[in-house]
């Protein structure tokens, strides 16, 4: 059963780089949820993984998702935020599967500007080496996935209104 409520299950999606905590934080915070930051949900095997430059697998990234998922099931009744790359659509049908009624805001942005993106920031352990692995893995929302993608060259703050006049839209329809 899909849930009713003021404050939205949304997943900030997108390949690495194209903004999702950038993105997230403010969407949270303008709707006054939880934050959840999807890197955080990573075992240390898929972080130690992917800093050697090796791309996660499906196995790898199932016990991810659930994580995930059950964090945002757990914020049904409230609404919340998290940040998950969601490549696939099997992802986001699990991800709605552990929390009913998710949908997406699918960050987009284009190559040069994602690899400038993950040369210069600081800290993560997701090497611009796996940028292309991303991308060839990366299945966009289809038209019967309820969500939204925005080009993420555009100010966080703008995304945000963006994605809120969308779901007061959709709520009111």
């Amino acid at each position: 059963m899909e849930r009713s409520s003021r404050n939205p299950l949304v997943v900030v999606m997108g390949v690495s780089g194209s903004g999702k905590t950038t993105v997230g934080e403010p969407l949270a915070q303008r709707l006054g949820v939880d934050f959840g930051e999807a890197d955080d949900f990573h075992p240390q095997a898929n972080k130690d993984k992917m800093s050697a430059g090796t791309p996660l697998d499906d196995d790898d990234r199932a016990p991810w998702l659930h994580a995930v998922g059950s964090w945002l099931a757990e914020h049904r009744d409230t609404g919340a935020v998290a940040t998950c790359s969601a490549l696939k659509r099997k992802y986001r049908e699990l991800l709605r599967g552990e929390a009913p009624g998710t949908v997406f805001l699918h960050l987009t942005a284009p190559h040069d500007l994602l690899s400038e993106r993950m040369t210069t920031r600081k800290g993560h352990f997701m090497p611009p080496s796996l940028l292309q692995s991303q991308l060839d893995t990366l299945q966009p929302l289809d038209p019967d996935e309820d969500g939204l993608e925005v080009d993420s060259t555009a100010a966080p703050d703008e995304i945000v209104e963006r994605f809120l006049t969308w779901w007061r839209e959709k709520e009111t329809s």
